[in-house]
């Protein structure tokens, strides 16, 4: 019985230490100690505190009794923000690692600073700053401080109780740092503000003061201030204000008054404020211009100028000028200036007043006519078939002009205040008596002018018909009514222009260029001046021929015929004629292929050029003789064994010709005697297959390359030597050649030789080899023919 409840035990002391195992492996860190607690800026206390063995972050807690704010940091120091200035709070630490937060360490009271104060500055005078700011809770007394914006010179530092404080005796215009904090009844400080402020600048220095009288406007310059970012120059008088705004040391005034005083002060300015105003200059204008202005003709030939006397003028001149540029004046204190006129004149009278200032400014105009004079220089500058202008200089004195053109009864006219008139309605070749009439309303019109006879243009001529005299000229009829007229005919187009001129009824244009376009039209001309043009006709000359021709043989029957482009041509017709035939082409382009033709006979070549309105040019050229005819039944026999003889027939005529053979191994050529139709070639390369052409060769020493052309085979066969020639002809297109040559008198079995020759065309050739020895062979040709074979056999 007794040993049942120890293994109890001893199950139940294991179960305990087990237990006791994994609650010290599970167990929080321990507990932080607060080391200090202190506050630098108004809105955070840091807390410094012992590192914790296996804690991985720390949470820090601030409480005032109202608020609990948390703060988890890495290490020590921590810093809790987000805190109330001025406020007492109670700080505890808690460790935290993956196995949790330790409790809360002791707490440990700690109170924020001040909050900084908020500042407002500003710039009462030019060499002070006044700072001011709100009360700031819990403090007692305030530090502020002020230096230059750039760190030089010295430090002003000043405690206060208030909330204001001015500082004097600053820089004028100059940037300053302005610093400030609160202290509390420890003396502890808080946070502290910062800004900027500028001093308002000092009032500009040496003032200048220039005045353009004409215009009106005063220039006014001064010394530059230290920091003014603007100067503000007023002008002030009983009745207005006028200014003006620059950064600069200069600025001008304008729309100043006449006949005013002002009073010019400079105001310097920057983000501070301004500068408080500098003594006035005073500044005097020009006098206003007279009004009242009164003109007098008394007697006749008298005039006389009166007017009002204005303020600030000193003196007066008057000033009368007559419209051709002749000026006098008057100068006087009085209000009254007498002067000679005459008739025929409009005088421009001005009055202006004097003072130190100088002249006043333009005032109101007068002008005073006299009696109107006739013009005596009429001149017609534009005479044409229906209207006439005529011009005259300006007459003095004279507002309108009344033209008037009389031919018999009728009578046109025309008004107008220019020194000009357009006569228009009139009939073409016909006098008419013209008079000018002046007219203003002070003096009416002077009916005592002269006129003078003008002559209208001639009449336009009427284009009756356009006919041909030749290739390159054309005669053109007109109708026409005018008296003494020459007519000239133009032909217009885009190679130029073509005239003709004649006193008749018709004239001869010349030298028309083909392909082109005209418009014609013709011109009646007299002393008295041209007509219009008449109604415009248009004109087509014929195409113009090619300016070369060329004529290529294409084949022996075929030719290529080209040309140049023919201005103006549109359709070509090509014609080679002979006494064998005609050969004809009709064609939109500048080439043409010619079939038919015969070789060796001489065409007369022909070509017409048509328009695209049927014009047609006949263009003739040089005749041509087509090639020589291309020989025939041409024959091939071997000399020896790198020799070949090449027959032929010539073709009718005397024609020289040239053989070629074309191998890979080379070109072999061959140019017999006049008069001879064979040809031998040696030293020909065996084992190869040639080509051979026979061609006639043109007097330029050209050959003709598109003859037939034959096949020869070369072989490297031992064959004896026989006598005779040996023929083989094809029947149909040859497609493959087999020539077997075996001796046919020897009794013993010999083993032949055989030539393959392959045909590159239609086969129509024959193969002749000579042998030079006795023994007759047999020559077996073997051709394939569409997969039938026929056997040639001839034995000698």
């Amino acid at each position: 019985m007794a040993g049942g409840p120890k293994k109890c035990l001893s199950f139940i002391g294991f179960s305990l230490i087990c237990f006791k195992m994994v609650a010290s492996a599970n167990t929080a860190p321990e507990i932080p100690t607060i080391d200090q607690a202190y506050s630098k800026i108004s809105t955070s206390i840091t807390v410094e505190w012992a590192t914790v063995p296996g804690a991985t972050s720390y949470l820090l807690t601030a409480e005032d009794g109202d608020t609990v704010i948390e703060t988890m940091v890495a290490n020590s120091p921590g810093t809790v923000t987000g805190l109330k200035a001025a406020t007492l709070y109670q700080i505890t630490v808690r460790s935290v690692s993956a196995t949790g937060r330790s409790p809360a360490s002791l707490p440990k009271q700690a109170k924020t600073v001040l909050a900084a104060p908020i500042l407002e500055v500003s710039s009462p005078s030019p060499d002070s700053i006044l700072v001011q700011w709100e009360a700031v809770y819990m403090a007692i007394g305030f530090s502020v401080s002020i230096m230059r914006a750039n760190g030089l010179g010295r430090i002003w530092k000043e405690n206060t109780t208030n909330t204001s404080l001015t500082f004097t005796r600053l820089d004028a215009g100059t940037l300053y740092t302005i610093k400030a904090y609160a202290w509390n009844a420890n003396g502890t400080p808080g946070d502290d503000s910062t800004c900027n402020q500028r001093t308002s600048p000092r009032a500009p220095a040496s003032i200048q003061v220039s005045l353009d009288g004409g215009a009106l406007k005063a220039s006014v310059s001064w010394a530059p201030t230290e920091g003014a970012f603007n100067y503000t120059v007023m002008a002030l008088s009983d009745s207005s204000e006028l200014s003006c705004s620059t950064t600069r040391s200069a600025c001008t005034i304008s729309s100043l008054q006449c006949g005013t005083e002002y009073l010019i002060s400079v105001l310097a300015s920057n983000d501070a404020g301004s500068s408080k105003s500098t003594s006035s200059e005073a500044l005097k204008t020009v006098a206003c211009a007279p009004g009242r202005v009164t003109v007098q003709e008394d007697p006749p030939g008298h005039l006389s100028v009166v007017w009002s006397n204005v303020d600030l003028g000193d003196y007066y001149v008057a000033f009368v000028k007559s419209d051709d540029g002749l000026e006098v004046h008057c100068n006087t204190s009085l209000t009254q200036c007498n002067f000679l006129s005459e008739c025929g004149f409009t005088y421009f009278i001005s009055v202006f007043a004097y003072n130190k200032a100088g002249q006043s400014p333009l005032g109101d105009v007068f002008n005073y006519t006299t009696a109107p004079c006739c013009p005596s220089d009429i001149n017609p500058v534009l005479v044409s078939s229906d209207r006439v202008e005529i011009v005259w200089s300006p007459v003095r004195g004279a507002e309108l002009y009344e033209t008037k053109a009389v031919d018999g009864f009728k009578v046109v006219e025309c008004n107008d205040t220019a020194p000009a008139c357009t006569l228009s309605a009139l009939e073409c070749d016909t006098k008419y008596n013209v008079t000018v009439y002046s007219f203003s309303e002070v003096r009416g019109s002077n009916m005592s002018c002269t006129s003078r006879f003008v002559t209208t243009a001639p009449c336009s001529p009427e284009i009756k018909n356009v006919s041909k005299d030749a290739f390159s000229m054309i005669r053109v009829h007109w109708q026409s009514t005018n008296d003494d007229a020459t007519y000239t005919v133009t032909a217009q187009g885009e190679k130029g222009l073509y005239r003709c001129s004649s006193t008749g009824e018709s004239c001869v244009v010349g030298s028309l260029p083909c392909g082109s376009v005209f418009s014609v039209t013709a011109v009646a001309e007299t002393q008295a001046g041209r007509s219009l043009p008449s109604f415009s006709v248009p004109l087509e000359t014929v195409p113009c021929c090619p300016a070369g021709l060329t004529v290529t043989q294409v084949t022996q029957s075929v030719i290529n015929v080209s040309w140049t482009v023919g201005t103006g041509a549109q359709t070509y017709v090509t014609v080679l004629e002979s006494h064998t035939g005609q050969s004809k082409c009709l064609t939109h382009q500048n080439q043409c292929l010619l079939g038919c033709i015969t070789c060796g006979v001489n065409y007369t070549v022909a070509l017409k050029a048509i328009s695209a309105t049927g014009l047609t040019a006949d263009c003739t050229y040089q005749s041509y003789s087509s090639s020589a005819c291309c020989p025939l039944g041409v024959k091939l026999y071997r000399l020896s064994p790198n020799g070949i003889r090449i027959y032929w027939q010539a073709s009718r005529g005397s024609t020289n010709y040239s053989t070629d053979l074309y191998g890979s191994k080379g070109i072999f050529t061959c140019a017999p005697r006049a008069g001879l139709s064979f040809c031998d070639v040696t030293e020909i390369p065996c084992g190869d297959v040639y080509t051979v052409m026979v061609s006639p060769v043109a007097e330029t020493g050209l050959k003709l390359t598109f003859c037939p052309k034959k096949i020869y085979s070369g072989t490297q066969a031992r064959i004896p030597s026989v006598r005779g020639a040996w023929v083989a002809q094809s029947v149909g297109p040859l497609t493959l050649t087999q020539v077997m040559i075996s001796p046919s008198v020897s009794s013993s079995s010999t083993s032949g030789s055989v030539l393959t020759a392959q045909s590159l065309e239609p086969a129509s050739d024959s193969v002749s080899p000579s042998f030079s020895a006795p023994p007759p062979l047999v020559l077996c040709l073997f051709l394939s023919l569409k997969n039938k074979i026929k056997t040639l056999k001839k034995c000698f």
